[in-house]
């Protein structure tokens, strides 16, 4: 039974932040903001682009390149962030109702910036057991720059925050980019390393705590998470990247695309040079920063529109996301 990819849709916001302006509020200079933080400018959401609505956006056009009928649709999960409309909600059964998948069911799945390559694995792996699930879409958005305060130097690492949309329709018994293999690694010692300190059971939201700026993301521990990630995060990477191109039957030689999420350049150019990727096999997200679990997809897009793929190519789909995980996804694409 295979499983392929029959559509991309990304929905990016109008607004922008730009290096400048970036480095203007993080008080640093802008060329480091370019070159080590690898940010030119960023999309930020507009009063309209809501969590769960730019992912709905998003689903309408990977619906309509398609060319489907949703309610051809038998399953939707929705790939964004906790972080949307409302608390205790599911967004899947909001964004199945928005775009007509009358005859699906949907749910919710969260992991982190690791959504979206933990979902591809899921959703093939739920048309392999289950014979009446045939296409399936995933769809979401994210605005966790929402979040981040550029006076902490402690979430320096998170400034590339920003704000879209995207979605993927996944087609059962089709050879139309088929997905091979995947491989997932979460470690629990980082669980609690990036939080939002409160709104939670633990610490619930307060006039005093909301006064603060305690609401948006922290790093307790800068240091001692810094370290203990350094020793494990790019071996991490390229772990999940060499096993499941393993499983696919495939090795590092045969990457023809990475679609890695955004991050520090040097860190980007890293990962490609120990898999001995040429850098032109990839696309850096200097225009884009880190749209979380869309990052993928926002790469494959850019990929077919600049005619980077072709039939018969390896492409490998790479994600990381605070807690911590770390995931890919190898697709033979044509």
């Amino acid at each position: 039974m295979n499983a392929g990819i029959r559509s991309l849709g990304v929905y990016i916001p109008e607004a922008k932040m730009t290096a400048a302006e970036l480095a203007e509020q993080a008080g640093m200079p802008e060329n480091v903001v370019t070159e080590k933080l690898g940010i030119k400018q960023k999309p930020l959401p507009g009063p309209d682009d809501h969590t769960c609505e730019m992912g709905v956006k998003a689903a309408r056009e990977a619906i309509k390149k398609a060319g489907v009928d949703p309610a051809d649709i038998d399953m939707v999960i929705y790939i964004g962030e906790e972080y949307k409309e409302y608390p205790l909600w599911t967004a899947g059964i909001k964004l199945q109702e928005e775009v007509g998948a009358v005859n699906a069911f949907a749910f919710d799945m969260a992991l982190r910036c690791g959504t979206t390559v933990m979902a591809v694995k899921i959703a093939r792996d739920m048309m392999q057991a289950d014979p009446d699930i045939h296409m399936v879409l995933l769809a979401g958005g994210y605005r966790n720059v929402d979040f981040i305060d550029y006076k902490n130097p402690r979430t320096r690492f998170m400034y590339n925050l920003g704000a879209g949309g995207a979605a993927m329709i996944l087609e059962k018994d089709s050879n139309q980019n088929t997905i091979l293999g995947s491989h997932i690694i979460t470690d629990g010692s980082f669980s609690e390393d990036v939080v939002v300190p409160v709104g939670g059971t633990k610490k619930p939201l307060t006039a005093e705590s909301l006064a603060a700026g305690l609401y948006q993301l922290d790093v307790p521990d800068p240091d001692g998470m810094k370290a203990r990630l350094e020793q494990k995060s790019m071996a991490n990477f390229l772990t999940c990247i060499r096993e499941a191109l393993r499983k696919s039957g495939h090795t590092q030689e045969d990457i023809d695309y990475l679609a890695i999420l955004h991050m520090k350049r040097s860190a980007h150019h890293y990962v490609l040079d120990q898999l001995g990727v040429p850098h032109e096999k990839s696309i850096y997200l200097e225009d884009y920063g880190h749209i979380g679990q869309m990052d993928q997809i926002i790469s494959l897009h850019l990929a077919e529109e600049r005619g980077l793929l072709k039939k018969g190519d390896i492409v490998v789909l790479v994600s990381a996301g605070i807690g911590y995980a770390w995931g890919a996804n190898v697709i033979r694409w044509g």
